[in-house]
């Protein structure tokens, strides 16, 4: 690659993401979303972000993990056009990590799930603007291909040029567009409401799966969620949506928050809300009063059916 961009990512701006002040329960709208809001602490042990099997099993026949080569760029038929290494293999960006400036919070067993895509020979073929590569330094050395700032990773279970099975894993990992975006499934992450003929108006996210708000969870005087660990690979956490990006959804209480382990997540009327991973396709409310705790969210952020405290 060239030096340009190279000396470029070197000089990257240090901007610091401010933290969300807006107290629970006040009418004042929040702030904007930023992408990577609360995404500067460690990943830990996230390295598979809830993947679990929900790609399916088995890893590449052949690791690439030496080479990137001539990126190009490919159309998927669910996610448009997307960035691909000179094998094929999607590329994808994290969450947790930052863009300004770079770095990558995908290490240990993360960095097994996510091989990080190496910057030494990386080049930009058609359609990519060679301008948006550049290099991270990662916590071992190496040096790690950046798209506009956004450390760049592979995902093990993609075997196949044109496979993208780590697309939305654990609601944190989206392949690249060109512009070193995230992938049109990630942008259609808005929320909305329908009518379900049981339990009456609830809330949807941008792909229609329903959203769920966990009794143990704390909303005042400041969000806390109770799911963690495990928990998450059943109930995935609502990344942030901006509210422009709502229709139907109370104002009041919108914010987000972070988490622990550093990932930010949407409440609604300040609480935290999820998906789960046993609905398999929009309009299932698989999820309803799973354990006593768990339940359908209205828009204002009530659960729906909940026994009264």
């Amino acid at each position: 690659m060239k030096t340009s961009w190279r000396t470029a990512s070197l000089v990257a701006s240090a901007a610091a993401v401010l933290a969300l002040t807006t107290a629970c329960g006040q009418d004042a709208p929040p702030p904007p979303v930023s992408q990577n809001v609360g995404a500067t602490a460690a990943a830990g042990n996230a390295g598979d972000a809830g993947g679990g099997d929900r790609a399916g099993g088995g890893q590449a026949a052949a690791s690439p993990a030496d080479t990137a080569g001539e990126l190009n760029v490919s159309t998927n038929a669910e996610l448009g056009k997307v960035v691909t290494d000179n094998l094929g293999l999607t590329l994808y960006r994290f969450d947790q990590d930052t863009a300004k400036p770079p770095k990558s919070n995908c290490e240990d067993d993360c960095a097994k799930t996510w091989p990080p895509v190496p910057a030494d020979d990386a080049s930009a073929g058609e359609g990519i603007d060679e301008a948006l590569l550049g290099e991270v330094t990662r916590a071992d050395g190496t040096k790690q291909l950046t798209v506009d700032g956004w450390p760049a990773y592979r995902y093990v279970k993609d075997v196949n040029a044109g496979d993208a099975k780590g697309q939305g894993v654990g609601g944190k990992w989206f392949a690249f567009t060109p512009e070193g975006k995230k992938a049109q499934g990630a942008e259609r992450t808005g929320l909305s409401t329908r009518q379900d003929p049981e339990l009456g108006e609830i809330v949807v996210d941008g792909n229609g799966m329903t959203v769920y708000r966990f009794m143990k969870d704390e909303a005042w005087p400041k969000p806390v969620s109770a799911c963690t660990g495990a928990c998450l690979e059943k109930w995935p956490v609502v990344a942030p949506v901006d509210f422009a990006d709502t229709k139907g959804i109370q104002k009041k209480g919108y914010m987000t928050f972070t988490r622990p382990d550093g990932a930010a997540q949407q409440t609604i009327d300040c609480w935290p809300i999820y998906t789960f991973a046993g609905d398999k396709a929009a309009g299932d409310t698989n999820g309803q009063g799973v354990g006593g705790t768990w339940y359908a969210v209205r828009p204002d952020g009530k659960p729906v059916g909940a026994p009264e405290k």
